[in-house]
């Protein structure tokens, strides 16, 4: 637990952070009906990010030659990264809680009001808004883990896809994300910090794998599933999409296709 308080500190530091500068506030925009255009173009914002078909892909390349079991074989003998398979448990779950920790920090210090009713009332739609997310990702891994039955590397039962903790992890911190774009602060101390939720989720997958509890496949499903969920839901009901800090789009030319990749900082 002290590993997760220790890194939760810096996002007790934004609550004195005062509403940006153009008067958005956290949860004040939310809707319960957007309508199926503003939801099929937000569910193919959230597709377009590389933190979902990055990892889908990555999870497809690894069933080449079986390399996702020698990944994962190599990972639970030589546990490189956390140094044994019962320490890599431990500090999944430490990691998966720290995520949980990072987005309701944010929830609570994101500007929504001055005064205590509007404040109460954004906090509870925002909130509706990211329980939802959290919810779908659960939901998903839940179904996902009883019809598949892939058994786990460790042996132990056929719960191995996806992996709970990452699907968890990867939804809050890119909620957490997400809500730090309402908060008027430094773009570098903005990117540091979206960093480190990235790197969170990630340390959170890869302590799966170390201890054996999925293979990298399972954990890389996962990472894009949690930020799916996130990015849709925030960009289908609190509007928040309208652009996107990271994009890819494909423009066709005479000599074929060009690939553009844009992010905003």
């Amino acid at each position: 637990m002290r590993r997760v308080l220790v890194w939760i500190i810096p996002f007790v530091g934004l609550a004195g952070c005062a509403t940006l500068p153009d008067g958005r506030l956290w949860g004040k925009d939310v809707t319960f009906s957007p309508g199926w255009e503003r939801v099929r173009a937000s569910a193919m914002q959230a597709a377009r990010d590389p933190w979902v078909w990055a990892p889908l892909a990555g999870a497809a390349g690894l069933q080449i030659n079986g390399w996702d079991r020698k990944v994962s074989t190599w990972a639970m003998r030589e546990t490189p990264v956390f140094g044994s398979q019962e320490d890599a448990r431990t500090w999944s779950n430490d990691l998966r809680d720290a995520a949980a920790i990072a987005e309701l920090t944010t929830v609570l210090v994101t500007p929504s009001g001055d005064d205590a009713h509007s404040w109460f009332v954004n906090k509870l739609k925002g909130y509706a808004v990211d329980f939802a997310a959290e919810s779908a990702a659960g939901l998903t891994t839940h179904i996902l883990k009883s019809t598949t039955g892939r058994t786990r590397p460790s042996q132990t039962n056929d719960r191995s896809f996806p992996s709970g903790h990452t699907s968890q992890a990867a939804t809050n911190d890119r909620l957490a994300a997400r809500n730090l774009e309402f908060m008027d602060m430094n773009p570098v101390t903005r990117r540091t910090l979206v960093y480190g939720l990235d790197a969170v989720t990630l340390a959170t997958a890869w302590a799966r794998v170390e201890a054996g509890a999925h293979y990298p496949s399972d954990t890389l499903f996962s990472i894009a599933l949690g930020n799916f969920s996130a990015n849709f839901f925030k960009n289908a009901f609190m509007g928040s999409g309208d652009n996107p800090r990271q994009a890819i789009a494909v423009t066709p030319t005479d000599g074929g296709l060009m690939l553009n990749f844009s992010t905003r900082f």
